[in-house]
């Protein structure tokens, strides 16, 4: 009985962070304590040859309308994850190129399911298995990452990608969509993944309330990078 008491708080908390509302539309510039975390400031300019576009998105396509969502956009082109909404545009404004984190495993589609689905993974430590590779990741030398706030941490097919690749001398420049937790201390976790690369501490985080209108934010927060 008490284990299923502790379970269900558990679950009420993850529900909490995966899709709680905020009206707060200022981006949250939480700077993790983590030594090899670089602050970016409006003197520092990131230099960058070639550049990615990570990211990892699971919309929900139940139940709710698509233009106030936990995690999905109405676009021209149908619907796409707030994460990849925002990817998208981070790429068409710098131009470069884009590469979306898919699992072999299928995450649900619907809202209690996928949370269900998520707390079990990040409770088993799980590292869900990839179904593409980045044949050429050498090549490139920033690196933005995007993904949703889960439980206050990273999806777990983040831990399995950041485990996958180095990222040796890279730039990573993260950014997340959430439910009001911001990044949590996921910038962190990124640099202790990645010792050797320089992280990003000003990413971008953008409330699930506000993705859908968040175009200008991502255009003046990539100007505020100063990229070469």
């Amino acid at each position: 009985m008490m284990k299923k008491i502790i379970k269900l708080l558990l679950v009420t908390m993850f529900t909490v962070s995966l899709v709680g509302c905020s009206s707060d539309n200022e981006r949250s510039n939480t700077v993790d304590t983590t030594e090899q975390i670089n602050q970016n400031s409006n003197d520092t300019q990131i230099t960058a040859d070639k550049i990615l576009v990570v990211y990892f998105s699971v919309p929900e396509m139940d139940g709710v309308d698509t233009s106030s969502s936990a995690s999905r956009v109405a676009t021209e082109d149908g619907v796409v994850g707030n994460t990849q909404y925002v990817a998208n545009i981070i790429s068409q404004e710098m131009g470069d190129d884009l590469y979306r984190i898919e699992t072999v495993q299928t995450y649900p589609e619907t809202h209690d399911s996928l949370l269900e689905f998520a707390y079990e993974e990040r409770s088993e430590d799980a590292r869900p298995e990839l179904k593409n590779e980045i044949d050429n990741f050498d090549e490139y030398d920033t690196v933005f990452i995007g993904y949703p706030n889960w439980n206050a941490d990273l999806p777990m097919p983040l831990y399995t990608f950041l485990e996958q690749y180095d990222f040796t001398d890279k730039t990573i420049i993260p950014f997340t969509t959430h439910g009001g937790s911001g990044f949590s201390g996921t910038i962190g976790v990124i640099a202790d993944l990645q010792p050797n690369a320089t992280v990003i501490s000003n990413g971008l985080s953008i409330s699930r309330n506000d993705v859908a209108s968040c175009d200008n934010e991502i255009k003046e927060w990539l100007d505020e990078l100063q990229i070469k």
